[in-house]
C-alpha cells in the first residue's frame, strides 16, 4: 500500500466505475482515501466497487445520474451517510453523443452536452461546498485537453471542455476564504473506452501521434496520480489552476 497521503479524507469520484474515473478512484483510495464511486448503471457500480474494495480500499457505490437533480442528491446525501464527510470532489463525468462536424450538431446533442460536461460540475461543487465549508475541502474537475486544441469530430464536447477552465477559475476565486480549492486536469488522448472513437482511427492517430512529444498516448494512472496530489495536502498552495496531461500536446487557448 502506497503512503497514506488522504487518510481520514472523503472522496466522491463521478463516472468512475471504468477508465479515467476507475483509475482516479482507485488511486485515490491507495492513499488512504474512503471513496464514493458511481455512475448511471447499478452493474457497474457492482463491479466496480467490489473491485475496489477487493484492492484494499474502502469504497461504497451508487447509482447516479448527474444530469438529474434528485441523483446528485442522493450522491451527497449517500456520502454523509456512509462516511459522515466530504472532503473531495472530482467531477468526472462526461458524455459526447456526437462524432463529426460541429455545424452538425443539433441542439438536443448541444444540450445533452452541456447538461452533463458542465452544469453538473458546477451544480456538484456547489453541494459539496456546502458540506466542505467549515473545514475545507478540494474539488477537481477533469477536462480535457480539447478544451485547449479542439479534437477531430469533437466540436461541440471540445468546448464544453472550455468551460470547464472558465469554471475553475470562477469558483477557485470564491471558494479560496473557505479553504475549499478548486483546480483541475486536462487529459490528453487517453486509452479508455470513452475515447475509442479517437484511438481506433488509425488515420486521427497518426495525426495526433504526430502532436504528442512523448510519442504514446495515455492511459488512466497517467491522470490518476495528478487527481491525487490535487486532492491532497501537498497542492495546499494550489488553486484555479488546470494541470494538463497529454503528453506535451499543444495546450494554449
Amino acid at each position: 500500500m502506497s503512503s497514506k497521503r488522504l487518510d481520514g479524507k472523503v472522496a466522491i469520484v463521478t463516472a468512475s466505475t471504468d477508465g479515467i474515473g476507475l483509475g482516479i478512484a482507485k488511486d485515490l483510495g491507495k492513499h488512504g482515501a474512503k471513496v464514493v464511486v458511481s455512475s448511471r448503471k447499478e452493474e457497474n457500480v457492482l463491479k466496480a466497487t467490489e473491485s475496489l474494495q477487493k484492492d484494499g480500499i474502502d469504497a461504497k457505490g451508487i447509482v447516479c445520474h448527474v444530469s438529474m437533480s434528485e441523483h446528485r442528491e442522493n450522491l451527497m446525501n449517500f456520502a454523509l451517510k456512509e462516511y459522515g464527510s466530504i472532503d473531495v470532489l472530482v467531477s468526472n463525468a462526461a458524455t459526447n453523443p456526437i462524432f463529426g462536424s460541429i455545424l452538425d450538431t443539433e441542439e438536443n446533442a448541444w444540450e445533452k452536452i452541456f447538461d452533463v460536461n458542465v452544469k453538473s460540475s458546477f451544480f456538484l461543487a456547489k453541494s459539496c461546498v456546502n458540506h466542505m465549508k467549515e473545514k475545507g475541502g478540494s474539488i477537481v474537475f477533469v477536462s480535457s485537453i480539447a478544451g485547449f486544441h479542439p479534437l477531430p469530430g469533437l466540436g461541440a464536447y471540445s468546448v464544453s471542455k472550455t468551460a470547464l477552465l472558465g469554471l475553475t477559475k470562477a469558483l477557485s476565486v470564491e471558494c479560496a476564504p473557505m479553504n475549499i480549492r478548486v483546480n483541475c486536469v486536462a487529459p490528453g488522448i487517453i486509452k479508455t473506452n470513452f475515447s475509442a472513437a479517437l484511438w481506433s482511427n488509425e488515420q486521427i492517430m497518426k495525426q495526433a501521434l504526430k502532436q504528442i512529444p512523448l510519442s504514446r498516448i495515455g492511459d488512466p494512472d497517467d491522470v490518476a496520480g495528478i487527481v491525487t496530489f490535487l486532492a491532497s495536502d501537498e497542492s495546499r498552495y494550489v488553486t484555479g489552476e488546470t494541470i494538463v496531461a497529454s503528453g506535451g500536446m499543444p495546450s494554449r487557448l
